[in-house]
């Protein structure tokens, strides 16, 4: 008997039951892509740009500026500005003054530089000025704060002292790793790289590596001697400004084919690949190499 030897005795099915299940599977496919369907068109209709501010009335919203729905806690807009071409994702929560329906003068509290990104879950909180240059970069939940808990009053409860607070500055060009605390006072100079998780505070200079908590300098750059300690891996090779990117799937597809790393692809991404290949010179049986715009030796 086939349950002797674990084998599942199968059932006896009617086209009815049978039919139906396809019937449910149908109506389950249909359902979820009409979800995620109706879902992209709720985050495209929400998403507040300079011509679709929505509710919000930020001070400034510059060209080509889009914050991604749902947006988070969002308050105090009038002395909140947005550079052009800033990227803001998901639930960042934006606000300048300690709650909403504050008079906070003539000057903006909270400014974005052009070109500046903050990722998903990001919160910026402004009760004095916070200042980001241009093209910073911030990988999610990033958390930066002109203001923090005291705790000088041993007979109150921390969250009902006053909070203490100072201005906060990150210079133009610098990356902040996702889960990076800014604290108040902190002053970052250009192209500051933050990794993952560091708590920031007081000053760090310009082409400065900071990590741990507290924060401390584990990379600077010289000019005579360069970084300091050296860098442990070469630079990546630029994607050519020429390359199109129908070369760069060419390449790409080339690529995978050949089995080739990203080591062997000289770093990163591919550069460039003509769409047509030139099998001229090539080895009996290997594959054809796309007619290739620049495209570096490996590191040794």
């Amino acid at each position: 008997m086939p349950e002797l030897y674990g084998e599942q005795v199968p059932k006896n099915e009617n086209l009815f039951s049978s039919g139906a299940r396809a019937l449910a599977a149908w109506r389950r496919r249909t359902a979820s892509r009409a979800v995620h369907r109706g879902w992209r068109w709720i985050q495209s209709a929400g998403a507040v740009t300079a011509e679709r501010p929505g509710p919000l009335r930020f001070g400034r919203i510059g060209i080509g500026t889009r914050l991604a729905f749902p947006q988070g806690t969002v308050f105090g807009e009038p002395w909140i500005h947005l550079g052009d071409h800033c990227i803001i994702g998901e639930q960042v929560t934006l606000t300048a003054g300690m709650m909403p329906g504050l008079d906070l003068g003539p000057d903006p509290i909270l400014r974005l530089g052009n070109g500046v990104v903050l990722g998903r879950g990001s919160h910026v909180i402004a009760s004095q000025s916070v200042v980001f240059g241009n093209d910073v970069f911030c990988g999610p939940y990033v958390y930066v704060t002109s203001d923090n808990h005291s705790y000088d009053d041993t007979d109150q409860p921390v969250g009902r002292q006053w909070p203490r607070s100072a201005p906060v500055e990150i210079g133009s060009g610098s990356w902040l790793g996702a889960g990076a605390v800014i604290l108040p006072g902190a002053r970052l100079g250009r192209n500051v790289v933050v990794a993952a998780g560091a708590v920031v505070r007081g000053e760090v200079p310009d082409h400065a590596v900071v990590a741990g908590a507290p924060a401390r300098i584990v990379r600077r750059w010289d000019p005579e001697a360069g970084w300091q300690p050296p860098l442990r891996t070469p630079p990546p090779v630029p994607i050519p400004a020429e390359a199109t990117a129908e070369q760069l799937i060419a390449l790409a597809e080339w690529a995978e084919l050949q089995g080739c790393d990203e080591q062997t692809m000289g770093g990163g991404l591919p550069h460039a690949a003509a769409t047509s290949t030139d099998p001229a010179g090539a080895s009996p049986g290997a594959s054809p190499v796309p007619s290739v715009v620049s495209i570096p030796p490996p590191p040794r």
